[in-house]
């Protein structure tokens, strides 16, 4: 079972998502923990808003007061109503809030049926329930109610903590090439990715980008692919290092293979639907852009935002690590697509322009950064704005997404290939 923890300022609208989803018969309200009962045993926004109220005006400043849990069983188990009021009650005891108001949701829009659990993170006087090691004591919670429900167990993969990662590529740190080939000839072993940008947007946590180069050989036309090491503004600071070099699977045919089974997989894939569940939640949840990346990222998703030289937003694309896919917003769903986040936060930003023209401050917009207008074979040049663009640190949390057989220490690898040169240049004398 998974678990995903978010938080935000709109308790409404965490509310309504759900309320929506009973409405249109895809979900039920499961149980109503601590909160005011209806007379006929249906709930109105505004019924279950009412016993969270004196908790969110008792609140000390606790600026995320809304809290916004799922727990998603695996497809092939079987839970009744009962067992997940029971589990939704044991989960919420052991993580420190079971004296508190919640409200479960079940959801039945796809095949993983699953809860949703709404509550506040401040008691009764207003004071901030502790989430520290929130993470790690919400997976420990997970693996004991599999094992007491006799849930199938999330894998090793999903959950284990304490593998190493892959490193971002550090160009000062030298031997640029070695540190490109442990990154890229395994990403597709692990992550589905349907095209060349979004490959790029996954290289790019990791300061890398590929461009596709096409030329002819023998009368005969021929496609390829070449990598760079990219900077912290995503800047190219390498020379270009052909696939071939890093093997079959970093190359321009077999990736093409990749993105056709991506494809084919992703199509009936169930984590489409969770992820765009979570992605609409997230944005009623957050009241901006930054909180809106923030939310996703401590859920193990990441945000690209693409923009043109006017500021207009192109393409969004999502990665998300737990399944391990990466999305483009209009896959999931035509109200994830670009023009809708750019009409949602441009109108954001034309109500804080006009706040700040209204006390006569001068307009500094720095929220909406140049960008260049995409072109072909061009396709990340977006990727030199990145310091505007995008949310720093997005490495962070990945702990263990990738088994540690391929975890590979770049600076070792180094010394390797040093020695062995030695050995070949010693061998010619």
């Amino acid at each position: 079972m998974i678990a995903k923890i978010s938080r935000g300022k709109n308790l409404t609208g965490v509310l309504t998502y759900n309320q929506q989803k009973v409405e249109q018969e895809n979900g039920k309200v499961l149980l109503a923990h601590k909160i005011v009962e209806s007379l006929n045993g249906h709930y109105s926004i505004a019924q279950l808003a009412q016993s969270f109220t004196p908790y969110l005006i008792a609140n000390r400043n606790t600026q995320y007061h809304t809290l916004h849990i799922s727990l998603n069983p695996n497809p092939k188990d079987k839970v009744s109503d009962d067992k997940f009021r029971e589990m939704a009650k044991e989960y919420m005891r052991e993580m420190g809030y079971g004296e508190q108001p919640f409200v479960v949701f079940k959801h039945t829009d796809i095949d993983r049926t699953h809860i949703h659990i709404v509550s506040v993170c401040v008691d009764e006087t207003g004071k901030k329930i502790s989430d520290k090691f929130e993470k790690m004591r919400s997976m420990n919670v997970c693996r004991d109610l599999e094992k007491k429900h006799r849930l199938i167990p999330a894998t090793d993969k999903e959950h284990k903590q304490n593998d190493k990662i892959f490193r971002p590529v550090n160009y000062r740190a030298g031997d640029i090439k070695s540190q490109i080939a442990s990154v890229v000839r395994y990403l597709p072993k692990h992550y589905r990715f349907q095209s060349l940008g979004t490959y790029n947007a996954l290289l790019f946590l990791f300061n890398i980008r590929a461009e596709e180069v096409s030329g002819e050989l023998h009368g005969q036309s021929r496609q390829g692919l070449v990598y760079f090491a990219l900077n912290e503004q995503g800047e190219k600071v390498s020379n270009p290092f052909k696939a071939s070099l890093f093997g079959k699977g970093a190359g321009f045919v077999q990736l093409q293979k990749h993105f056709m089974e991506s494809k084919e997989h992703l199509k009936s894939n169930p984590v489409r639907i969770l992820l765009k569940n979570t992605i609409e939640a997230t944005m009623n949840i957050a009241s901006d852009e930054t909180g809106f990346k923030k939310q996703l990222t401590k859920q193990g998703i990441n945000t690209v935002v693409r923009r043109n030289d006017e500021g207009r937003i192109y393409g969004m694309t999502f990665i998300d690590h737990e399944s391990q896919t990466v999305w483009n917003g209009s896959q999931l769903g035509k109200n994830l697509s670009a023009n809708v986040f750019n009409d949602w936060w441009s109108e954001q930003n034309a109500e804080k322009r006009k706040a700040v023209s209204h006390d006569k401050i001068p307009v500094v917009n720095k929220d909406i950064p140049l960008g260049e207008n995409e072109q072909p074979h061009e396709l990340f040049d977006f990727l030199t704005r990145v310091s505007t663009i995008y949310d720093s640190g997005l490495i962070e949390g990945f702990g263990g997404l990738l088994p540690e057989v391929y975890a590979q220490d770049y600076e070792e690898q180094a010394f390797i290939n040093q020695m062995k040169k030695k050995k070949k240049h010693k061998k010619k004398q």
